[in-house]
Formats: C-alpha cells, structure tokens, sequence
C-alpha cells in the first residue's frame, strides 16, 4: 500500500476524531464517551437486537456488553429477551434514555451548526458535499465479500431477491425453469463457488462462478440489493469471481444477460468483456460476453 495514502489517511482520522470531539471522556458536554452515545442512538425509539447492535457498530461483543451495561447502570437502557425469540437479547431505551437520545440529537445538531459557522456557503456546501463522498467511500469499504454456501440464509435472500428483480424487469417476467441452471451443487466447490457480499453482517449482494472441465467457466447470479448501488460492488464482485476462476486454471470465462440490465452491459464491458455471437440458448439472453483471463506467469 502506498506510504503517502495510508498517511492521509491517518492525518484525516486523527482531524476528525478531534474536530468532532471523540476524545473527551464526555460527549457534547454530556457524562459518557461517544461510543455510549453512539450506541444508544443505534438503539433508537424501538429498540434493537444486541447481535444487530454489535454487527452494525462493528464492536466486539464484550465491548458491547461492558458499553450496555454502563447505559444499563445509569438507567437508560434495559437489556431483554427478545418478544419473537427468547433466545434473543434486545436493548431497548427507558423513558430517561429516550430523553437522553433526545438531547444527544438536539446537542448533535448544534456542534454540526458550530462546526459550519466559520464558513463561508460555499466552503459549507464543499464541505457537506465531500462527507458525503466519503461516507460512500467508506461504505464500499465496509463491505465485505467471500464464498458462501448456496444454502446459507444469506445466499437464499440474494437468490431470491436477484430473482425477484428479473421478475420485475424482463418484458415477459422471470421463470427460472426456463433459464440455464446454477443450481446449488454448480456453485458448490470444486464445480463452482457463490460469493455473497455483506454489510454490517446484511447481504447486499452476490455473485456465482460455474467452473467445466473443458468449456469456458461461467458467470451467474450477478445481483445488488438497491440500497448498496453506487459503490462499486458489482465490479468488486465480478473481479473477485475472475480471482477465483483463475485460481483454478481458468482461461475464459462466459455470460450471458438480459437488455433491461443496462447497468450490468456498461459493467462488463467496462471490465473487458467483450460481446460475442451467441454460445448458448439461455431463454433470456440477448446480449453475450468473454473474457480472456490471464495465464500463470512463467519466469524468464
């Protein structure tokens, strides 16, 4: 990684954690640190799973414990098992925690207030406008991505929610039946893999490789969930795909869409694929692509 990005990286961390308070013990002038107020934000009005909690906010759990039991201590939150599953540990707000989130917001509005006075407009507009960049940027970077098995609860929503959208989207509606397969055992290693991306411990995505013995590997089940558009991730997942194709000696690799999908056409071919005649009689296909992978380097 270069030096001077990781750098400013730092340099950036360290202005902010400063400008925005995080290293007084007492948050917008209140008696707890920001990671108390933080979570009790995250608990919100109706209250919030500790397993949510904890993959949302990235917190180790018993860093999570010793902050609820700190809220739970001084009376603004409650710790329980969950109405739908008693198994489940939910964190609700007392009536002082909600009063204590109410003036964590008020208090939250004015340092946003304080922080853009000394500017002029349009140094605040510049400046709301990059945090906004970087909230995505930083977004995308929390997203993360790796092999899941086809019957895992993640894999399941993807598939169902990539087959709902073809549903909604092709001219004629979406019977899976009718297109060519990716059933649970292609995308199984070692004939496949599925890959499934997840954001604070959501699924937000997915990707499947069909590896053949002698054809070229096939791309299948490309699918964003809407709300993680935007952020780079289809093009992360079909990288991560030809990482994995070429891991196992593949050279070419195939697929097939739809013309509704116009955002999927401008990502393959922004990534090399080239459009070529027809290879196969998938019901749905109106466009198809191949790309040549690299082979093994071989020393001089």
């Amino acid at each position: 990684m270069d030096s001077d990005l990781v750098e400013g990286v730092r340099r950036f961390n360290r202005t902010v954690t400063q400008r925005i308070g995080a290293l007084d013990d007492a948050f917008l002038a209140r008696a707890r640190p920001l990671g108390e107020a933080r979570v009790l934000w995250e608990i919100g009005a109706a209250g919030r799973d500790v397993r949510e909690l904890r993959e949302r906010l990235d917190l180790d759990s018993g860093y999570l414990s010793r902050l609820l039991r700190g809220l739970e201590r001084d009376g603004l939150v409650r710790v329980e098992p969950s109405t739908a599953d008693g198994r489940v540990r939910t964190a609700r707000l007392t009536e002082a925690g909600q009063a204590e989130r109410a003036a964590l917001d008020r208090l939250s509005d004015d340092a946003a207030a304080a922080l853009l006075a000394p500017l002029s407009g349009g140094q605040r507009t510049r400046l709301v406008t990059a945090m906004a960049e970087v909230e995505r940027l930083l977004t995308a970077s929390a997203v993360d991505i790796a092999p899941c098995p086809p019957g895992h609860a993640h894999a399941r929503f993807c598939l169902r929610a990539y087959f709902t959208e073809l549903g909604r989207r092709f001219d004629d509606g979406f019977d899976p039946g009718l297109s060519i397969s990716a059933a649970d055992e292609e995308m199984t290693p070692p004939t496949g893999v599925l890959l499934v991306a997840t954001l604070h411990g959501e699924p937000v995505g997915c990707g499947a490789l069909k590896v053949h013995s002698e054809a070229p590997a096939e791309i299948k089940r490309m699918w964003v969930a809407p709300a993680a558009r935007g952020l780079g991730l289809g093009r992360r997942l079909l990288a991560e795909l030809e990482t994995h194709a070429a891991e196992l000696g593949v050279r070419a690799l195939r697929l097939e869409t739809n013309r509704s999908l116009g955002e999927a056409i401008g990502l393959y071919r922004a990534a090399g694929y080239r459009e070529v005649a027809p290879f196969n009689d998938e019901h749905y296909a109106d466009h198809w692509f191949e790309k040549q992978l690299p082979g093994p380097r071989t020393l001089a």
